[in-house]
């Protein structure tokens, strides 16, 4: 009985400890984390004290941690720009867990270049931008996410064409020739512009853009134009994630011309006397004939995870856009990597990142049609008359013989093959090791390789008469470029006493850049069959000189730096640097170059005598100088002399290629250099609801590179010389502010914005040149009536003043004679200064909402203080060529039937306000959806409205280079409707 009644009593024990343990086993920790103001925070991490145990919180903010034995545990839960909190968890008890702001975010940490540093003691003026800053909806680029968001920060898109990315100028012009592209740097890897195009924005966690010299003089020559720094996205320790972004967009064309219609170009081409042989008789509407509805799709799937001691992230996206002109299109594929390997009981850091990219284009054919019109697709879509069918009686694409050049818009579009593809290879390594209190070293190395190739052709069925005369024309051009970059860097941190803070950083950097390519071309097709595949085909009776070519150059740039921050009491900040570089583009006297700067900040609000004042929870006062080299648009041989090809001469019964000087020497060829001043304040008031920066900049660039005229006489081979010569000057004003005007439990409204106003001028661009005085005031720029002047701005429009008409229909102007003429000199006295061709200011204006799970959220942008030259308007106004071509219905009001001037007539005013983005949001909540931890779905529209008095498509033209001002017939701008989806897996 005894062992009976214990083994019952032993049986009963065991159930209870094993229903206990099943209990505890299944035992979870959830939860969820909020702001401030109750609402979710998605993202944070919350970890378990002592362990590699983490997640993530969802969309919705709420997170659940694996199960566990134990009744109770401690987390900690960590959130850029609020304080590290720690939390008791009971088991099986959800608990909410509100995050504190530390300061407005104030100990973010931005990228400067070679290292990173608190906001709170940021020197420099730097705009920093996180990936909830950025623009939604469809966007193909990296820039169209920062339109309208960063002050003196100008993104300018030109259009729609598909693979065309914006502009980008920060603080305007600096160089006329040297370049004004900033620099870009990914994940530390440095390229140009184009190196953008394969940065998923999907995949962006932050962008940071360096603006004044005392930020940008850290990257040396190749900084001067600014900086934008680029940081991809993460895989937090313990976390494994999977993420699918998807945008679809309808985009259709926003404005069109008004042009004559058939009925309407009939009725003026009889009343102005055309003779009927032009009139055909068909009713064609060119313009709509060649474009169309386009889509643009976006997809990208990234997934990642690991643990403290190696963690990983990859991604594939594909982007494709249909063009809006007819067979038009772009894709682009893009696959990275990036991993962190910790080693040496977490002494050593290894990070690694690989990039590939595959980009297909067919572009619209340029440098087709009519020699008169910027030739590309869209303007011979104006130029060619309604009246004019599409094909001819034997269903051959019509011409008419009649009319000089004549070329048919639709053969162009069906026939003209364009097709752009390029291959993209770059990745880097990256070693860190922390050597002993301090003290560290890392090594950076980078290889970037990009392959690409042009294929053009043009049959004789386009209809062109150049690929007429020559029975079919075709080219192929190909090229390679290689970039390597390393760098060895020494730092050393150190802390004095509780309020003396001292690090340090030198930095060797070697880059070595080589681009080579080749070119051939063919005419004299028997079929067009092959195209441009097939070059060998071509008649080789029919090869010039220049069709076949090829080309190889490399440069090489070794820098030296130092860089030296220093802060007392968390009040006072000082950061100094000094990078030499030397390039090898440069003449043998001058290879070297040093730029010099330093910044000093002020954080008022941590003085004693700030400490019982309740309006400024945070002020702080910057000032720095810095200088900084241009050696942008410099080729690798500019600086010697250069003999090359000048046509042929036919000599002892043969034709032989004859040869002359094509290039000055000038060995005294140096580095462009600005010298920039910025004073900014930041400031934060009202318990952090308000927020704002100012600053204020002044920058004088000197020893302008630009091609000069010389006389043909002394030291010159032949007419012209790239030199420095001349300076300019820049001066302007940013101001940042963003206030939250509701905060409550579920809803919140900010009404954020930016202005900057801006002003340039030429102060001189004569000279001494090898000896040689060059008194030049006056360049004439590309955009007609346009010029470099000393003492006025950039693209100053000097032009002759419209008067009217005469009674012959021709345009008059002031200062005409008996005869009709009139001096149009560069310095005539009768061309008056009626304003400049780039803007005076910009804005942006970045309003948001949100109640509970819907979100909402808008960008308005603008300019104005800018003249535009509408050449479409003039080419098209002309009374004398209805009989050619077609003509604006606003023509007939003008009354001119001809001018041989280039008048004020057609200078208007390029001001804007342009609605640019509108999106709705919503959070799905799937609390009890097995598989997917978060889902939220948007709904975007860009480009919905504009205001302006321009009578053009789009004020919005070309303001990157000094062909600035001019509307010659751009590319369609589209407004876009897309939906889009982010799905978050558990």
């Amino acid at each position: 009985m005894k062992k009976v009644y214990l083994f019952k009593y032993g049986l009963t024990i065991l159930l209870l400890i094993c229903a206990f343990s099943v209990f505890a086993q299944k035992s979870t920790f959830a939860g969820k984390v909020v702001d401030e103001t109750a609402q979710p925070l998605p993202g944070a991490t919350v970890r378990v004290k002592g362990t590699d145990k983490s997640t993530t919180t969802d969309l919705n903010g709420k997170f659940t941690l694996p199960g566990s034995d134990q009744s109770a545990i401690v987390v900690t839960i960590t959130y850029i720009g609020y304080d590290t909190m720690e939390k008791v968890m009971t088991a099986n008890e959800p608990v909410t867990i509100q995050l504190i702001p530390n300061q407005k975010a104030l100990s973010e940490v931005v990228v400067v270049g070679y290292g990173t540093v608190k906001k709170t003691d940021l020197t420099g003026s730097v705009s920093n931008l996180g990936s909830k800053d950025l623009n939604p909806g469809a966007v193909t680029s990296p820039l169209q996410e920062l339109e309208g968001k960063a002050a003196g920060v100008n993104i300018n898109q030109v259009g729609s064409e598909p693979g065309v990315a914006p502009s980008i100028r920060i603080r305007g012009f600096t160089s006329l020739q040297g370049g004004n592209d900033p620099l870009v740097v990914v994940d530390g890897i440095q390229g140009n512009m184009d190196l953008l195009q394969q940065v998923p924005p999907s995949e962006i966690a932050s962008v940071d853009i360096l603006k004044d010299a005392s930020a940008t003089a850290i990257y040396g020559s190749r900084g001067a134009p600014g900086v934008i720094i680029i940081t991809t996205k993460k895989t937090s320790a313990g976390k494994t994630s999977v993420e699918y972004n998807e945008n679809t967009s309808l985009d259709v064309i926003s404005k069109k011309l008004q042009l004559l219609n058939a009925a309407s170009w009939t009725q003026e081409a009889n009343a102005l006397g055309v003779d009927a042989s032009a009139n055909h008789g068909s009713n064609t509407d060119w313009y709509d004939l060649l474009t169309q509805n386009g889509v643009t799709e976006n997809h990208s799937l990234s997934f990642g995870g690991g643990s403290n001691e190696f963690n990983y992230r990859a991604s594939l996206t594909a982007i494709n856009e249909t063009g809006l002109v007819i067979g038009t299109g772009y894709k682009n594929y893009i696959g990275r990597v990036t991993a962190t390997q910790k080693a040496l009981d977490d002494k050593l850091t290894l990070t690694m990142n690989i990039n590939s990219g595959i980009n297909e284009a067919v572009y619209e054919p340029n440098g087709v049609g009519n020699a008169a019109f910027h030739s590309n697709l869209i303007s011979q879509a104006y130029i060619a008359r309604p009246t004019d069918p599409v094909f001819d009686t034997d269903g051959s694409y019509y011409r008419d013989p009649n009319v000089f050049q004549y070329t048919n818009p639709y053969a162009v579009a069906k026939t003209v093959k364009n097709d752009v593809n390029s291959n993209e290879l770059f990745g880097s390594l990256r070693a860190d090791l922390d050597i002993y209190k301090g003290l560290s070293a890392g090594w950076f190395g980078s290889w970037r390789k990009v392959d690409g190739n042009t294929g053009f052709y043009e049959p004789s069925s386009s209809t062109i008469q150049y690929a007429i005369d020559n029975n079919g024309v075709g080219n192929i051009n190909n090229w390679h470029n290689d970039e390597k970059l390393m760098d060895i860097n020494l730092s050393y941190k150190h802390d004095f006493d509780k309020k003396n803070h001292f690090d340090a950083t030198l930095v060797y950097e070697w880059q070595a850049q080589t681009y080579n390519g080749d070119f051939a071309q063919g005419r004299g097709f028997v079929n067009d069959l092959a195209s441009y595949n097939a070059l060998q085909l071509g008649d080789i009776s029919k090869v010039l000189q220049g069709d076949i070519s090829s080309y190889k150059n490399d440069r090489r740039l070794v820098s030296f730096l130092g860089r030296v921050n220093y802060s007392f009491d968390s009040k006072y900040l000082l950061t100094a640097s000094i990078r030499r570089d030397g390039s090898t583009v440069f003449g043998v006297n001058n290879k070297w170059g040093n730029f010099p700067s330093a910044a000093f900040a002020w954080r008022i609000t941590q003085e004693d005598f700030m400490k019982d004042q309740h309006l400024f929870s945070n002020l702080k006062l910057r000032v720095g100088y810095g200088i900084t080299g241009n050696q942008q648009g410099i080729g690798p041989q500019n600086s010697i002399a250069l003999v090359g090809q000048a046509g042929t001469v036919f000599f002892g019964g043969q034709t032989i290629p004859n040869y002359a000087a094509t290039q000055n020497a000038n060995p005294n060829l140096k580095w462009e250099t600005k010298k920039q001043a910025n004073a900014g304040l930041d400031f934060s008031m009202f318990n952090d609801r308000l927020n704002g920066t100012v600053d204020v900049y002044t920058s004088n660039t000197d020893n302008l590179l630009f091609n000069y005229t010389v006389p043909l006489e002394g030291p010159f081979l032949t007419t012209n010389i790239l030199a420095n010569v001349g300076s300019l000057q820049n001066r302007g004003l940013e101001l940042t502010l963003s206030y939250r005007v509701i905060q409550s439990k579920n809803t919140t409204l900010t009404l954020a914005g930016n202005a900057s106003f801006m002003s340039n001028k030429v102060l001189s661009l004569g000279g001494n040149i090898e000896g040689y005085n060059i008194p030049t005031n006056y360049v004439g720029l590309s955009t007609p009536n346009s010029y470099l002047v000393v003492g006025k701005p950039i693209g100053t429009f000097l032009i002759l003043k419209h008067s009217g008409v005469n009674a012959q229909g021709v345009e008059t102007v002031v200062g005409e004679d008996a005869s009709g003429n009139v001096d149009q000199a560069p310095q005539s006295k009768y061309r008056v200064d009626e304003g400049q061709a780039l803007p005076k200011y910009e804005f942006g204006f970045t309003p948001s909402f949100t109640y509970k799970n819907f979100d909402v959220s808008m960008v308005w942008s603008g300019a104005g203080g800018n003249k535009i030259y509408n050449g479409i308007s003039q080419d098209f106004s002309m009374l004398e060529n209805i009989g050619k071509q077609n003509l604006l219905t606003s023509a007939m009001a003008t009354g001119i039937h001809s001018s041989p001037f280039g008048s004020d007539e057609w200078l208007e005013d390029g001001s804007y306000i342009r609605f640019q983005n509108l999106m709705f949001g919503y959070k799905v909540n799937l609390t009890n959806v097995k598989f997917i931890s978060a889902l939220r779905i948007s709904l975007t529209g860009q480009n919905l409205a504009i205001i302006t008095k321009y009578k053009g498509l789009d004020p919005q033209l070309n303001t990157s280079d000094l062909g600035a001002g001019y509307d010659y017939g751009v590319y369609p701008r589209t407004r876009t409707f897309s939906v889009g989806l982010n799905v978050i897996l558990k």
